[in-house]
């Protein structure tokens, strides 16, 4: 018995229904399990989207810190620098750690 014979024999109700069930065996398999399922393209297009916006705050950061390096820095600059990163004081002076709240 061959395929062609088969067919041809299948009523025409379980020709749609095979038809039917084929055809939603595809769909579930392209949505949910091939390797370019639609949720594997949604979640690439969420990370993209997310990439993205994070590309752009990184380049704003970029061009801010562009800024401050073109710009030189002043005696007062070096002394805030010195005092509030490095914990320097001058010769004599006393600092008191304040905790705040």
């Amino acid at each position: 018995m061959s395929w062609r014979s088969l067919i041809q024999n299948t009523p025409g109700r379980i020709k749609r229904w095979l038809l039917v069930a084929g055809a939603t065996f595809m769909l579930l398999w392209f949505v949910f399990f091939d390797s370019h399922s639609l949720v594997s393209r949604i979640r690439w297009h969420q990370e993209r989207s997310r990439l993205e916006s994070e590309n752009a705050l990184l380049k704003s950061e970029i061009d801010q810190l562009k800024t401050q390096l073109a710009r030189p820095l002043t005696d007062d600059d070096v002394e805030r620098i010195a005092r509030e990163e490095y914990g320097m004081t001058r010769p004599g002076e006393v600092v008191y750690p304040v905790e705040e709240k």
